[in-house]
């Protein structure tokens, strides 16, 4: 006498919520984002406005104009925009990051599309094969993207200055990278990668107290990861074209003092 199996349900799921509006939203913001993004990292032009630097472009290696590049010009002889140095480290840390992977395997994959929802996917492999093995370098990511954010957080202190770079002075813009660059250590040092990296294969907490404390800290964080990578992804974003728009002269900064 054969035992029980699994019942058998024809229909995709017997949700009667509304479970397709998160992936929708997730699918249509997130490729807004890489859309957006990648047309500013090809466009090569209206990234510096003195003194602000798009994150986007920072730091300018390749061919930048004058007063962009802090950190001197290395590779002046890319043919492509100097952008394309240095997104690659920034992106692949969100590509690969592990609430990330949640949101666009739902979204872009529909591996599942939501909870109690069957996928279309007749195997699953997990992140073993090509190209989703390169997921397991996100932790080589994450030690770039801390360097990205201690050079945006330098971008910020060169934004206390003017146009002629006198010290002392603040605009909408200083503000406004000001809180990105908090959103972006906010979602830098909230990442698995981060809290494994502090606290991870400890085996006794009470020997290693400063690293217990980090690891407490980066795990309170670590609750509200997602947050972080949506408020992050959204100012810089925010940040870029606020700066696109002062270089082109659309706009003028609103200084405070």
């Amino acid at each position: 006498m054969s035992g029980p199996t699994r019942a058998r349900i024809p229909e995709r799921t017997l949700r009667e919520d509304r479970w397709w509006l998160a992936p929708l939203a997730t699918f249509v913001v997130f490729a807004a984002f890489v859309v957006y993004a990648t047309v500013r990292a090809f466009m090569g032009s209206g990234y510096y406005a003195s003194p602000y630097l798009s994150p986007f472009y920072s730091p300018c290696l390749g061919d930048c104009v004058d007063g962009a590049s802090d950190f001197g010009q290395p590779f002046q002889a890319f043919p492509l925009s100097a952008a394309l140095i240095i997104l690659i480290f920034p992106l692949g840390f969100r590509l690969t990051c592990y609430y990330y992977r949640k949101a666009y395997y739902r979204a872009f994959w529909l591996s599942p599309p939501a909870c109690a929802v069957a996928e279309p996917h007749q195997a699953y492999s997990g992140e073993t094969r090509f190209p989703l093995v390169f997921q397991n370098i996100h932790r080589w990511f994450w030690y770039a993207a801390v360097l990205v954010a201690l050079v945006l957080s330098f971008d910020v202190v060169l934004a206390f200055r003017n146009a002629e770079h006198e010290w002392g002075h603040m605009g909408l813009g200083t503000l406004l990278m000001l809180v990105n660059v908090v959103l972006i250590w906010l979602y830098t040092l909230s990442c698995h990668s981060c809290r494994h990296a502090v606290g991870g294969r400890l085996r006794h907490f009470s020997k290693h107290p400063v690293r217990y404390r980090l690891w407490t800290w980066v795990s309170r964080l670590n609750t509200r990861h997602a947050q972080y990578a949506w408020y992050s992804l959204f100012s810089v974003a925010l940040v870029d074209l606020y700066i696109y728009l002062l270089a082109t002269g659309v706009i003028d900064d609103v200084r405070f003092f």
